[in-house]
């Protein structure tokens, strides 16, 4: 009998323990679009992939992007997951370091150069979503501009 209570107060002073563990470890919530990004801030630009990072729950799209004074800045396009982006067409050779692409999307709020990627265009003229589904990302309104031309035009 006395070899079961040691064996229930291991057990349980073991499972307090990795409650204890888990309770305080981080926790990376999937977050919604706006959270994040700002639909009123819509940034298009082609350069060069540096990084992708296929990892869940979204891939990041590093980039040396073209700034009109013929300079380059570090940008980080977010992407749907892996997954969703196999199915869409991408491969893990579609975006290597050194590929030339124009990535359209939203930049952060916090203003940093990041970005929620919309769509990328590769060399051959491909077009291919990056957005993830259900984020609240405004994929189907029309920028003015981008995706219709100007009405002032």
């Amino acid at each position: 009998m006395r070899a079961r209570q040691i064996t229930a107060v291991v057990i349980a002073v073991g499972g307090i323990g990795l409650w204890l563990v888990g309770a305080t470890a981080p926790v990376e919530a999937h977050h919604a679009f706006a959270a994040e990004f700002d639909a009123d801030r819509p940034v298009e630009f082609s350069g060069t992939v540096t990084r992708v990072e296929w990892v869940n729950p979204h891939v990041w799209i590093h980039m040396d992007v073209n700034l009109d004074n013929g300079s380059t800045e570090a940008w980080a396009f977010e992407a749907g997951t892996p997954n969703v982006l196999f199915r869409r067409g991408f491969t893990r050779d579609s975006l290597l370091p050194g590929t030339d692409v124009m990535v359209d999307g939203y930049q952060a709020k916090d203003g940093t150069n990041r970005a929620n990627g919309r769509d990328i265009t590769l060399q051959d003229g491909t077009k291919l979503f990056l957005g993830s589904s259900g984020t609240g990302a405004p994929y189907e309104l029309a920028r003015p501009g981008v995706d219709t031309a100007d009405p002032g035009q």
